[in-house]
């Protein structure tokens, strides 16, 4: 790990009780230059093992993970203070993405031969995708194992090398991470963790030898971060926040909607980028779906079903929705202003609220749901997409046809049907957003490239006879043959 230059630390907190769950140095830009010096000297060396060598190690680390997963859901419930049986799930999921990254890079970015046309015939063609060097990033603490993980994994079985600067509020669950890759690969430091605040992450996304930035959090401090890294052109992949919708279409399973509808709002405190925060059913089965949603909701427990609030000041951002949708005219089906009871908030179901609403336009992070009902589903569609979010959403319906038109239609990056969250259990679905979601992909073939660049090498394996044509020693014969074989090949209108 990172050593700090100076003697400043910072503590971590539980949530639920305010109770010190571990002391963290605060690394300064110093210590965040020397770390990324010598995970690049150890990139170099990682990158040297080929797609085998690193196939190996990180399978060891992916059993590594599972071998301590007591001890690392553990942690993420005294930091975070989500449920056990929540932090279990994003670890597994966490492990099934490093397995499919480690036993896929070499199939999505190993060499391989495409093709040259016609004039290019004497020529062979590969493209190959080589590691960018050091990739640097920044974490959340909603899901402090599996949304980093979705960038770690991947930039190591590209053979990159990784500083990973976590939340300050999970910084203990970073630190575990990095450990346990240690028991993996010990011969050098090719996963390092930097803790700290802002200011850490700042560094990080400014220093010159980083390759990429893979940043998760808020659309405003992804546009900070932007400004960090465009001192030294570096590329970087943001997935932000979300307002994502659910649609109910006339021939759905309510039942089975207003379930997906609860999970997917209040689960992990509703503290999710891909949760369902807004909700439009078609007025043929609104009423029967209202009856599932309040039922269903109305039985959540907050500190049983679902935690505390990890950061603190989100609760004045929950309240200042429920406050302005009550205000527009919304009405509390479920909760209301009173389920604010820091550090929790017991569920809230809203109807009625005004398009224009803070609790319909912006991200609340809480375990909140607002309900409309439309005419037709594309009238709920439209509502949908006229958001400046575009991470996910989720369809319900009866017809799989119509279902995988109206996912296509929605501008998200990810769309579930009949299910929610899925796509992110898919390894090999790329992940991420559009507008203020944000831009790049993690997860998936798409990835890896990621964090990779292509390298594209072309090879003349034998000289074309009379049509030498980048050479001043052309002739206009040659040039004319040149003309008469594209009229050929592209001159002819095609029906």
């Amino acid at each position: 790990m990172a050593t700090a230059t100076e003697q400043r630390t910072f503590d971590s907190l539980g949530p639920a009780t305010g109770a010190v769950v571990g002391t963290h140095p605060v690394h300064d830009a110093a210590a965040v230059r020397a770390a990324v010096e010598s995970a690049a000297e150890a990139g170099r060396w990682w990158a040297g093992l080929g797609y085998e060598g690193r196939r190996r190690r990180l399978l060891d680390y992916k059993a590594v993970l599972t071998r301590n997963l007591t001890r690392i859901t553990t942690l993420i419930h005294e930091e975070t203070g989500k449920p056990v049986a929540d932090a279990t799930l994003e670890t597994v999921l966490a492990i099934t993405h490093l397995d499919w990254a480690a036993r896929n890079a070499r199939k999505v970015l190993g060499p391989r031969r495409v093709p040259t046309g016609l004039i290019g015939i004497n020529l062979a063609a590969t493209l190959e995708y080589l590691p960018l060097g050091v990739v640097g990033v920044i974490g959340p603490w909603n899901y402090p194992v599996f949304t980093p993980m979705g960038s770690i994994a991947y930039a190591l079985a590209a053979g990159n090398a990784v500083v990973f600067k976590p939340s300050e509020l999970t910084p203990g669950v970073g630190l575990l991470l990095a450990e346990l890759f240690a028991q993996s690969v010990p011969e050098r430091p090719v996963f390092q963790v930097v803790t700290g605040l802002g200011e850490t992450g700042a560094a990080l996304a400014a220093d010159p030898g980083i390759g990429k930035i893979a940043f998760t959090g808020s659309t405003a401090t992804a546009k900070r971060v932007m400004a960090a890294c465009a001192a030294n052109l570096t590329p970087m992949v943001a997935e932000c926040g979300g307002k994502d919708a659910l649609i109910v279409d006339a021939d759905a399973d309510v039942a089975a909607a207003a379930d997906a509808a609860v999970w997917g709002a209040m689960s992990n405190s509703g503290q999710t980028c891909v949760g369902v925060e807004r909700v439009y059913v078609v007025e043929r089965v609104y009423d029967a779906f209202m009856r599932e949603l309040t039922e269903r909701a109305k039985a959540v427990r907050s500190g049983e079903d679902y935690g505390p609030i990890t950061m603190p000041s989100q609760t004045e951002v929950i309240r200042r929705h429920v406050d302005d949708a009550l205000a527009g005219g919304g009405k509390a089906v479920v909760g209301g202003t009173e389920s604010v009871r820091p550090p929790y908030v017991d569920p809230v179901v809203l109807t009625d609220v005004p398009e224009d609403s803070s609790a319909v336009r912006e991200e609340t992070f809480g375990p909140t749901i607002t309900v409309r009902k439309v005419a037709t589903v594309e009238e709920a569609m439209e509502k949908a997409n006229a958001v400046s979010y575009g991470l996910g959403g989720t369809i319900f319906s009866g017809n799989a046809r119509r279902a995988m038109e109206l996912a296509r239609t929605m501008l998200t990056g990810m769309t579930a049907i009949n299910s929610v969250i899925s796509f992110a259990g898919v390894p090999a679905l790329p992940f991420g957003g559009v507008g203020d979601s944000g831009f790049g992909r993690i997860h998936g073939a798409d990835g890896l490239r990621e964090f990779a660049r292509p390298k594209a090498i072309s090879r003349q394996r034998f000289a074309l006879p009379g049509m030498n044509l980048t050479s001043f020693g052309r002739t206009p014969a040659e040039m004319e043959r040149l003309v008469k074989l594209v009229t050929f090949l592209h001159g002819r209108r095609r029906s």
